[in-house]
Parts: structure tokens; C-alpha cells; sequence
């Protein structure tokens, strides 16, 4: 099945995926021959299934095959965070480059395919550079997107776009930001009316109510009515073995003044018990607050920093430098808010460190897949209990991950 699946790309887009990856990951299987027919789709696949490259591959190979023409906006991709557009941007380009080396060694012709982002950080010139010459691939955010469809040059951007990527989607479905994301991909339809829609999601329940409101709807017949746009669901059976404790600090606490200050100071000291194990390690709280006190804790004592804060109160020069270190892996742990749950690619992580149940079962197992994110991976995670109550969430949560209920 996956030679199969493989032969309906460009022989030397083949050949650079078969010299890459040892074979397709069953999100790939299943999800490209219905992207090949052009239908909208739902890629539902545990974290690190290869769901953005299952993506972008296919869109790929239309450029280079013809089937997709240069020399304008061909493929849109959203997302929630504008740190995972940078990133997304990066692991698009070592590709583009490896396949155009391929193709020259080979001395077949290689299309120009540009990538670029349109973020709030995005610089005026580069803005007005991209009205002039629109890449093929363009990575933005729902506002950065609704903010170009206001503008009569920037509109004409979309008038051959031919695919929309929506990743990430269980993050906005459900909310008022997907509402917003929504409105602005219906927009679109007005430039390009037949674009493909691709979602992608880690963890999604239940897939088909998101997934008809990811496909909307469109006009049909002579009366003009509204109907629901097909959409085919692809759930991968790749699956992640999870290995969760949770635990408590190692300490009894009395009820001094002191108390809350020497429990946190035990919960530091067993997590930097863990850091000191691993290579690398990924320590997620729920408010910003946590984040930097934790990391002053872990911190103390310290002749060098062993952990750093990583949230979206940092600047941005700040956070990216953060990323950057810890996927070179020049950092042994960095302390996070849900800034880093969503696929931003920052390396080998060996264990995910809980600290406080997080808000949703979704939310617990994308922290916790960040570890050892690979297909066939095992997720290593330890939640620590802040107080009662949030012992009896844990319990619960704990369960539910096991189970994957969403």
C-alpha cells in the first residue's frame, strides 16, 4: 500500500521521500490519495505522525509535476501561533532545497518555490515585497489574514490559490477565534471558489462536527441553496505509548508562614531531580505566573541557568532564541506555558514535566506527545499534584489520556 501511495507523486519527489523516511506513516496512506482527488479532508493523527508534511508534500509535488502553475499564491497555511509559522517556514525550506538539488543533479527543471510568513512581525518592506511578488507558499495567522482580505491589492493575492491548510484546528475549533479563522476562509472563496481545505489535528473530538465546520458550506443547483461541502474524515491509526506518573512533591509540609514557599521549593527540587536524568526536558505550567516561578526556583543556587521561560509575555527575539537553543540542544529544560503545546519544533524532548493538571484531556496529550515526538515514539511525563482538588483532576485526566478520550 505505501509504494502504492508513493507512486502517484514525481519519481525524484519519490525518490527524495523513499531517501528521507523509511516508509509512509498511516496518516500519509491514508490522507494523500484523497488529497490526489482533491477532496477536503480532515487529518486526524497523534503528534508526530508527519500530519504537516502530509500536508504540504502533496502540494509540493503539484508545483513541480505542473499539475499547479508558479509564479503566484498557490498554497495558504494557517495557524494558531505565529511562533509555528517561523518554525513551519524553516522545515519547509531544507526540503525545497534538498528536492532542488535532487532535481538539478538529475538535470530535470525545478520550479521557484518561495516561502514566506505574514505575521504581525512581519516588516513593511517585506509586506509591500510580497504584494509584488506573491511566493508560492504563504504561512500566516486568522488576523493576519482577515487584515490582508481587507485591502483591495492584497485580495487579488488569492485569486490562484488552490490550497488551504488549517492546522492545528483543534485549538480554534469551538472558539471565538475559529469563528474568526472560519469567516476569512470563506472570504477567500470569493477570490478562489474551489480551493482545497486540509485540516490537521492532533487530538479532535468529535471529528465530524469539525469537521463539516471546517468545510462550511457552499452554493449548488439552479436555486442557489446552501448545502453542507463534502468533507472525508482520515483518522491514522499510528499510535503513541503514553508513560504518565503522577505524583506529588517529596516532602510533608506543616501550615507555617513558611509552608507554601518550602512546598514549592520541594516541587522544584523534584523537578530538577528529573532534569538532571535527561538530556533535555520540557516542564509545562498553566499561567505565566507558574512559568517564572518555577524557573527562578529551578534556577536558584545555580551558577548557569538549567531551565528557561518560554511564554507570550517574552519578546519575540526572546522566544525564538529559547527554540533555537533548545533544538540545538543547548538548553537542559525549558519552563512553558501552552506556547510550546503546538508542534513548534524544538528538538529531542525526553520527558514532559506537568506541573498542575492541564485545562482539557486535548491540551494534556499534546504537552505530553512533545515527548520523544516521533512516530512509533514513547511519551515519558510526570504531572505533579499542586493541591487537592487538582489531585482529583489528575486522577481523572490520567484515565481519560489512557484512554485517548478527547
Amino acid at each position: 500500500m505505501s509504494a502504492q501511495v508513493l507512486e502517484q507523486f514525481h519519481p525524484l519527489v519519490r525518490r527524495w521521500f523513499e531517501s528521507r523516511f523509511t516508509a509512509p506513516t498511516d496518516a500519509q496512506v491514508q490522507a494523500w490519495p484523497v488529497i490526489a482527488r482533491g477532496e477536503h479532508v480532515l487529518v486526524s493523527a497523534p503528534t508526530g505522525s508527519g500530519k504537516t508534511l502530509t500536508a504540504f508534500l502533496f502540494a509540493i509535488d503539484s508545483l513541480v509535476a505542473g499539475r499547479s502553475t508558479c509564479g503566484g499564491l498557490r498554497v495558504l497555511y494557517l495557524s494558531p501561533l505565529k511562533a509555528l509559522n517561523s518554525d513551519v517556514r524553516l522545515n519547509l525550506l531544507a526540503p525545497l532545497a534538498e528536492l532542488r538539488a535532487l532535481f538539478e543533479q538529475e538535470k530535470v527543471p525545478f520550479p521557484p518555490i518561495r516561502v514566506m510568513t505574514r505575521s504581525g512581525d512581519t516588516p513593511d518592506d517585506e509586506r509591500r515585497a510580497m504584494l509584488r511578488h506573491p511566493p508560492e507558499i504563504l504561512i500566516t495567522t486568522p488576523e493576519s489574514l482577515n487584515l490582508m482580505l481587507t485591502g483591495k491589492q492584497s485580495r487579488q493575492l488569492f485569486g490562484g490559490l488552490t490550497t488551504v491548510i488549517l492546522d492545528e484546528i483543534h485549538a480554534l475549533a469551538g472558539s471565538k477565534r475559529g469563528t474568526y479563522m472560519m469567516s476569512a476562509v470563506e472570504r477567500l472563496t470569493l477570490s478562489a471558489p474551489n480551493f482545497q481545505r486540509i485540516a490537521l489535528s492532533a487530538t479532535v473530538r468529535p471529528a465530524a462536527t469539525v469537521a463539516a465546520w471546517m468545510a462550511g458550506f457552499e452554493l449548488h443547483g439552479p436555486d442557489a441553496r446552501y448545502r453542507p461541502r463534502p468533507v472525508q474524515i482520515v483518522h491514522a491509526a499510528d499510535q503513541r505509548s503514553i508513560a504518565l506518573t503522577v505524583r506529588t512533591p517529596d516532602i510533608e509540609i506543616g501550615k507555617g508562614p513558611d509552608a507554601a514557599d518550602l512546598w514549592w521549593e520541594a516541587l522544584a527540587s523534584d523537578v530538577k531531580k528529573i532534569i538532571e536524568k535527561n538530556r533535555s526536558t520540557l516542564v509545562f505550567a498553566n499561567s505565566r505566573r507558574s512559568v517564572e516561578k518555577i524557573a527562578r526556583l529551578l534556577n536558584a543556587g545555580e551558577s548557569e541557568p538549567i531551565a528557561y521561560s518560554h511564554h507570550g509575555s517574552l519578546s519575540r527575539e526572546i522566544r525564538l532564541d529559547v527554540e533555537e537553543r533548545m533544538k540545538q540542544g543547548r538548553l537542559r529544560a525549558v519552563v512553558a506555558t501552552g506556547s510550546l503545546e503546538l508542534g513548534i519544533d524544538i528538538g529531542s524532548v525526553e520527558e514532559v514535566i506537568l506541573v498542575g493538571t492541564p485545562p482539557s484531556v486535548a491540551q494534556s496529550l499534546q504537552r505530553i506527545g512533545r515527548a520523544d515526538h516521533r512516530v512509533g515514539g514513547t511519551s515519558k511525563s510526570s504531572l505533579f499534584v499542586l493541591h487537592g482538588l487538582d489531585g482529583a483532576q489528575a486522577a481523572s485526566m490520567e484515565a481519560m489520556v489512557r484512554r485517548g478520550d478527547v
